[in-house]
């Protein structure tokens, strides 16, 4: 038995007995028969970033063929800001490969993610998910290459405080129960992500947690593994789904929020990166960081600070990205660095057998690492549009591989120290700066977006839409936030769902 499918979790893939890329309308069709399945639901992600969700009944087998087969109506205009009110209907067809079993529905219901279509048939050209698949097209055109990438969903579970065992406040980074309250409720978010077909790495506390007014505030991370970026875009939507759902029915309440309070730790949805050729890794060559992971990370840095405006949505943003928080404020990148833009973690480069040497009874063996390596940026938060933020990172790597100077420019931009040290003063003094509000992303963006509608990847409507929002926002009123905390209150409270 091919072992992607007997570990996996998802119920459509035991039951087919096949990967999801190779689910048909057929399968689809076989496997409601099969287990009495009386509803499908439509799940599409809209403008604010949330999914939308779209119920039928199934009368009988014809329905059933036709609602997969030719998708059903929706209103685009009260999805997205860009489609005008009169010509706002759009096409809503099901993508096969996303068919999960709903796991918080009574009666037996199947999912599954949809692409938006226009009137003439044709992939809808602003839509999230044919902005992110144009990205990566563009990229593996222009570079030969395959852009994977996994996030790390940061968040916090908000549960009324028992006064057993509290965290240490700000220390609760891989805390175990029963110091962590949520353990429980994060492992069970797993099983169900996991069963609607995300590639889990691993799942943990992390460092935020303190209290207030009676109230826990634990700060927890799932962690993704590298795929296919349109998967990953899918999986981080329909995780942050699953986690609110099952929040609400143990009671808790669950923000993506980038920063709730003064003082402690924000969330942030940092995105790995890997490149492939023919399955395998070019993100290491001899020991150390490919001349093809520089340009890419070149590309970020000449893009990184029009990128904020696909992953950092909202004033609140803002307030994370500052100084001394492990969250990026220069546009620079390092190895195993916290203080930088973009981070490479460690990528088991050594060729020492590790696990021999803590189990002794083990023979060394040779196994092939090199998928290991990935780079991380680490300014998005959870109020970002994951496609388009995705889709950003696709654009600017290849904006890397176009660039001439790429590799001088990730010289320029390396640094190896704790850029916030008094120390280095000098060198932070050379670096640029990301934006510090919506408005100034906004104009980032509108300066660069030549380069982000190169190829046809993002619509003028969709940057014209993206900068608009962020322009809507008042600057002023979060400049006075940062130094009155009801005020900063009043704000985060507005943002407190955002994604």
């Amino acid at each position: 038995m091919d072992k992607t499918i007997e570990f996996n979790q998802n119920l459509v893939v035991k039951s087919l007995q096949k990967p999801p890329h190779e689910f048909t309308r057929a399968d689809i069709i076989k496997f409601v028969i099969e287990n009495d399945i009386k509803m499908v639901n439509f799940m599409y992600p809209a403008a604010d970033g949330r999914l939308k969700t779209l119920n039928f009944v199934i009368n009988n087998l014809e329905y059933l063929e036709t609602i997969l087969s030719c998708g059903e109506r929706v209103d685009g205009s009260s999805l997205f800001p860009f489609v005008e009110a009169g010509s706002s209907d759009l096409y809503v067809i099901p993508r096969y490969s996303t068919a999960f079993v709903d796991p918080f529905s009574e009666i037996p219901t199947l999912t599954m993610l949809c692409s938006f279509f226009d009137k003439d048939g044709r992939p809808l050209d602003s839509a999230p998910d044919t902005t992110l698949k144009k990205a990566c097209n563009a990229f593996t055109e222009t570079t030969g290459l395959e852009f994977y990438a996994m996030g790390e969903l940061e968040y916090y579970v908000i549960s009324d405080d028992d006064g057993y065992f509290p965290t240490t406040d700000q220390r609760g980074y891989h805390e175990s129960a029963p110091f962590a309250k949520c353990t429980d409720f994060r492992q069970e978010c797993m099983k169900y992500i996991a069963q609607a077909g995300g590639a889990i790495k691993y799942g943990h506390s992390e460092v935020g947690n303190f209290t207030l007014n009676g109230r826990v505030y634990e700060q927890n991370e799932i962690e993704f593994l590298p795929v296919p970026a349109s998967h990953a875009a899918d999986q981080l939507v329909v995780a942050k789904w699953i986690i609110r759902n099952l929040a609400y029915r143990y009671g808790y309440d669950i923000t993506f929020a980038p920063k709730i309070t003064v003082g402690k730790a924000g969330s942030g949805l940092h995105i790995h990166m890997r490149f492939t050729r023919d399955g395998k890794s070019v993100m290491t060559e001899n020991g150390r960081l490919s001349d093809d992971a520089r340009r890419a990370i070149a590309g970020i840095m000449t893009l990184a600070d029009s990128l904020t405006a696909f992953g950092n949505t909202n004033p609140t943003s803002y307030f994370r990205l500052v100084p001394h928080q492990e969250a990026p404020t220069n546009i620079c990148w390092g190895d195993r660095n916290r203080s930088v833009l973009v981070r490479v973690p460690l990528g088991w480069t050594s060729d020492v057998d590790m696990s021999a040497v803590a189990n002794p009874s083990e023979k060394p063996i040779e196994v092939d690492k090199s998928l290991k390596q990935t780079f991380e940026i680490r300014s998005a938060d959870g109020s970002a549009d994951v496609y388009q933020l995705l889709a950003g990172l696709a654009v600017a790597c290849r904006h890397g591989f176009e660039m001439d100077d790429a590799l001088q420019v990730a010289q320029r931009t390396y640094v190896d120290v704790n850029i916030h040290d008094a120390a280095n003063a000098d060198r932070l003094a050379q670096l640029e700066q990301l934006p510090v509000n919506c408005r100034q992303s906004a104009d980032r963006l509108d300066a660069k977006r030549s380069i982000f509608e190169k190829y046809g990847v993002f619509s003028p409507a969709m940057i014209d839409g993206i900068t608009a929002k962020l322009r809507a926002y008042d600057a002023t009123e979060a400049e006075a936030a940062l130094n009155d905390t009801d005020k900063m209150l009043a704000l985060v409270n507005r943002h407190f769902h955002c994604g």
